[in-house]
C-alpha cells in the first residue's frame, strides 16, 4: 500500500496541533447536526485525545484545509502494541475524493505501525455514526467491513428520579483517594475484559485516557459488597452540554446477579436529576453477553442513536 504523495488540488493537509482544538471541535460539532441533529462533541475531548501522552501528532493526525475551511480531521492511535490499530476519521459530506485520500494515508500510517510493533498484519477499527457523512459503498469497496454495533441510549432526568437506597449488604463510595482510583482501574480492567474491543491499560494509561486533571473524582463511584469487598465501578462526567453521561458501569463476575447495576444506574439517574441535568446518556456493545443493553432499556433508556465499528485488515 502506498500513499498518494501530494493531497487533491486546492487541499492543504497537514498535522494536527494542540491550538487546533477549537477548529477541529467546532467541525465534528458541524458533522454531529448532520448525523444526529445536534451538536455533541465538548471541546475538552478534544483537548484530551490532541494532549494524550501516547498521540504522535506529528505522524498520526491529519487535518485537511480548504484555503482557511477545515474540511476533514483523522486521528490515529495505538492501544495494542500489536496488530490492533484504531482511527478516527471525520469529513463533511460531498467530498468522497478528498476523504479516500485521507483513508490512502491512514490506512498506510496504521500498517506501518502494526509493522513496527511485529505483528504480521494490521487489524485497523474506526467508528462510524450509521448514517454517516462518508459514503459506506466506497468503504466497504477498500475492503471495510462493520463488526460491531453500538447503541447511543439516553434517559429524560426528573424530580421523580430520586437517589435510591442501596441493596442490603452494599455501599457506595466515590472516588476521592489514590487508592479508591487504583481500585476503580483494577474493577474495569476485570470488568470488562472480555468485552469485545478491550485493551489492558496500566493505571498510568488509563489516566491519561480519562484526562484524570481534569477528570471530577466525586462523579466515579465503588460498590462495595459485603462478603465480596469492592466489586463494581460506576464512571461519569458531567461535560457534555446535551447530557450527562456514563462513561463505565462495571460489575465483576462474583458480583452480578445481585441488582448491582441496576443500582447503580439508577444512582447515576437521581444524582444527575439533583444537580439540574435533563437527560442522561450511555453507549452499549448491543452484542453484549452481560445483558446490559436490556438492563437499560428495563430503566426507560431508549434509542438515540447508534455507531458501527468497522474493520480492515491489511499484511504487513
Amino acid at each position: 500500500m502506498t500513499a498518494p504523495r501530494t493531497p487533491p488540488p486546492g487541499l492543504a493537509v497537514r498535522p494536527a496541533t494542540l491550538d487546533d482544538a477549537a477548529a477541529v471541535c467546532a467541525l465534528l460539532n458541524e458533522i454531529d447536526r448532520l448525523e444526529i441533529g445536534r451538536p455533541d462533541t465538548d471541546l475538552t475531548e478534544v483537548q484530551a485525545d490532541l494532549k494524550h501522552p501516547e498521540a504522535d501528532l506529528e505522524r498520526d493526525s491529519w487535518l485537511m484545509f480548504e484555503g482557511e475551511r477545515l474540511v476533514a480531521y483523522g486521528l490515529l492511535w495505538d492501544e495494542s502494541g500489536d496488530e490492533r490499530i484504531d482511527m478516527d476519521h471525520y469529513i463533511l459530506p460531498g467530498r468522497l475524493r478528498d476523504a479516500l485520500y485521507l483513508y490512502d494515508l491512514m490506512e498506510t500510517r496504521a500498517v506501518q505501525q502494526a509493522a513496527a510493533n511485529g505483528a504480521a498484519r494490521a487489524v485497523i477499527h474506526l467508528h462510524l455514526n450509521t448514517a454517516p457523512t462518508m459514503d459506506l459503498r466506497a468503504l466497504r469497496g477498500r475492503g471495510w467491513r462493520a463488526v460491531r454495533r453500538y447503541n447511543v441510549l439516553n434517559r429524560r432526568l426528573s424530580a421523580a428520579d430520586p437517589l435510591p437506597a442501596p441493596p442490603p449488604g452494599v455501599a457506595l463510595r466515590p472516588c476521592r483517594t489514590e487508592t479508591d482510583r487504583r481500585r476503580a482501574h483494577e474493577l474495569l480492567q476485570a470488568a470488562f475484559a472480555g468485552h469485545f474491543d478491550f485493551q489492558p491499560r496500566t493505571y498510568t494509561q488509563w489516566l491519561d485516557d480519562i484526562d484524570a486533571e481534569r477528570a471530577d473524582w466525586s462523579l466515579i463511584w465503588l460498590a462495595q459488597v459485603d462478603g465480596l469487598g469492592d466489586a463494581a465501578v460506576l464512571r461519569t462526567h458531567n461535560a457534555r452540554a446535551s447530557m450527562a453521561w456514563i462513561a463505565h458501569l462495571g460489575v465483576v463476575d462474583r458480583a452480578r446477579g445481585r441488582g448491582l447495576g441496576s443500582y447503580l444506574l439508577r444512582h447515576a439517574f437521581g444524582h444527575y436529576a439533583a444537580l439540574g441535568r435533563d437527560r442522561i446518556g450511555l453507549g452499549v456493545d448491543t452484542d453484549n453477553s452481560s445483558g446490559a443493553l436490556a438492563l437499560y432499556e428495563r430503566h426507560g433508556m431508549t434509542l438515540d442513536f447508534a455507531v458501527d465499528t468497522w474493520e480492515l485488515v491489511r499484511p504487513v
